[in-house]
């Protein structure tokens, strides 16, 4: 009977073990487990600003490499990752570069941009069973903590993270950084990033729901807490209804409210949008509301305090009604009507359109509220299938943005032309 029982307990143990992940176990090698990419990028952003504003354009040509080895083998398995970025600029100058809304090349003291920039960097990493410990340069992917790669250069983070996959579904992520490179400078702390704190995970409960809290401190400005729901309701054979529910809230510290000239320190900003696929046709229908005494609205971003940027990343904006304008003003409530269609049925495999738009009411301001915004947002986008050229994407985008007199002080209305040229090439 006793042996019976221990029988039980160690099958139970055994079991429990199985349903743990061990990615080290499968570890192939330092070398054998490593590959080398590189990105050509030719990038292009113009924006006719309105209302007297002078207009900004920039052109580049971006070469990103990264390396990636594997871990060796052992119980604990350590690799290096490493990147080395290189830009440079195409067009003439005559002073449209250096926008800070596009930030391809930051302007120096001379006023000027900088006709090339290159950087690196390299970081070391470390995996027990599935939890990795990364130290370095790195360029992560968190909600409350995620760079900017819809430029011409991505931006870089210097820190520590830790990622544990050790139960199927669930990710858990903690990390301190503490310098911040600009996509747009050269440097390894060109951001002024003093640190920033990130904790949380997501998990997936179900085939059709995943959720997602997490947290952030930047050092003397803001403390930021993140959470996501998202549910796909199949329908049919190639229809489904997804709802997908994103918030943050953001507490600014009373010494950045003093420096940065902001009044308020709290926001709060969440969406809700509802995607229902049938065939090659997609049609969104979102909300999203900004509420809290912040005249920044929802913060976010790198590098200007003055603009209400606060080192967390670019693309810290995990909300369904951002595309040129995020509709993140204080007070702003949004709704965006969006349809989008896959040409592949159609016999043109990897071409897609989006089109999306948006309103935006009750905009609050130091001098006015009731403000309004509308954007009208486009893009095709082509992958090539097959052939030298496989991978190669070809993504044009425009916007038209319109901000009326009262909402001046928030936004300013313009039209947006964005053309991204990517080539991926596996060197191995």
């Amino acid at each position: 009977m006793l042996n019976k029982r221990i029988s039980l307990i160690a099958l139970g143990m055994l079991s429990a073990t199985q349903a743990l992940a061990d990615d080290q176990s499968q570890s192939k090698g330092f070398v054998e487990d490593s590959s080398l990419k590189v990105l050509l990028r030719n990038a292009y952003i113009n924006r006719d600003y309105k209302d007297g504003r002078a207009d900004k354009a920039e052109w580049g040509q971006a070469a990103i490499g990264t390396y990636s080895s594997g871990f060796t083998q052992g119980t604990v398995g350590v690799g290096v990752d490493a990147f080395g970025l290189y830009a440079l600029r195409l067009d003439g100058g005559k002073g449209r570069t250096g926008a800070q809304g596009i930030d391809f090349f930051k302007k120096g003291d001379s006023g000027n941009a900088a006709d090339d920039l290159s950087k690196g960097g390299a970081a070391v990493k470390f995996r027990l069973s599935s939890t990795t410990l990364t130290y370095g340069d790195q360029m992560p992917v968190l909600p409350v903590l995620n760079y900017d790669n819809s430029r011409l250069l991505p931006e870089s983070y210097t820190g520590t993270l830790i990622t544990s996959r050790e139960i199927k579904g669930l990710e858990l992520n903690a990390g301190r950084f503490t310098a911040e490179s600009r996509k747009s400078a050269e440097g390894r702390d060109s951001g002024g990033l003093k640190s920033i704190n990130v904790l949380g995970g997501s998990y997936q409960f179900t085939e059709q729901f995943k959720a997602a809290l997490y947290a952030s401190d930047v050092e003397d400005v803001l403390k930021k807490q993140y959470v996501n729901a998202n549910y796909v309701f199949p329908i049919d054979k190639d229809q489904s209804l997804t709802l997908d529910f994103n918030g943050y809230r953001t507490k600014l510290d009373d010494s950045y409210v003093r420096e940065s000239g902001a009044t308020g320190d709290d926001n709060k900003i969440w969406s809700l949008a509802a995607t229902f696929v049938t065939g090659p046709h997609s049609f969104t229908l979102a909300h999203q509301r900004s509420t809290g005494d912040s005249n920044l609205g929802y913060p976010y971003g790198g590098y200007q305090k003055d603009q209400g940027r606060v080192g967390d990343g670019g693309n810290t904006i995990l909300l369904a009604n951002s595309y040129w304008s995020d509709f993140n003003a204080e007070d702003e409530r949004s709704w965006q009507l969006g349809y989008g269609l896959d040409f592949g049925t159609f016999g043109v495999p990897g071409l897609s359109y989006n089109v999306a738009y948006v309103r935006g009411d009750n905009i609050t301001t130091s001098t006015s509220d009731g403000g309004t915004e509308r954007e009208i947002f486009n893009q095709f986008k082509y992958v090539v299938q097959s052939g030298p050229a496989k991978d190669l994407s070809v993504k044009l985008r425009s916007s038209i943005l319109r901000v009326s007199q009262k909402s001046s002080e928030y936004n300013v209305s313009g039209n947006e032309v964005r053309v991204f040229v990517d080539y991926p090439i596996n060197v191995f």
